[in-house]
């Protein structure tokens, strides 16, 4: 019993799923689906390649922008300008007919009202809301208060 089993079962196999469409079909499919998997790993190369390029690109700019800054630099350091700068800076030197002031330090009591105003604007300032600040700036008050 169980070899007429086996042999309809080869048969029907056989001469059902083994026949010439069939296997042109499966053999179709797979050359489809190897081509597809083959074209989504090549874009996938491709895109990162595109980003190594892109990356070099943006490096090889900023090394010319560096360069091209370096060599202004250079043409500054260079110049009259620059050098006369120098000089006064470090010589203490002026051009004729400059007068020199010279400060005394502050004293303690200045020290101190620069402080105590530095606190008085920080602390009188009252944090607006956003909606505050749109109506503020969309109908043109400067100014918070809502009698006017």
């Amino acid at each position: 019993m169980k070899k007429i089993n086996i042999r309809k079962l080869y048969y029907l196999t056989r001469h059902r799923y083994l026949t010439m469409n069939n296997v042109v079909i499966t053999i179709a499919i797979i050359i489809g689906a190897s081509w597809a998997w083959a074209s989504v790993g090549a874009m996938q190369r491709n895109y990162g390649l595109q980003k190594e390029i892109d990356a070099k690109t943006r490096q090889e700019k900023l090394a010319q922008l560096e360069t091209e800054s370096l060599a202004f630099e250079q043409k500054y350091y260079q110049s009259a300008e620059y050098q006369e700068l120098a000089l006064r800076e470090h010589l203490g030197l002026s051009d004729p007919g400059e007068k020199v002031l010279i400060l005394p330090p502050n004293s303690q009591a200045a020290k101190e009202a620069d402080q105590t105003v530095a606190k008085k604007t920080t602390s009188t300032t009252v944090p607006t809301s956003n909606f505050q600040q749109w109506a503020n700036f969309l109908f043109g008050a400067n100014h918070t208060d809502s009698g006017s």
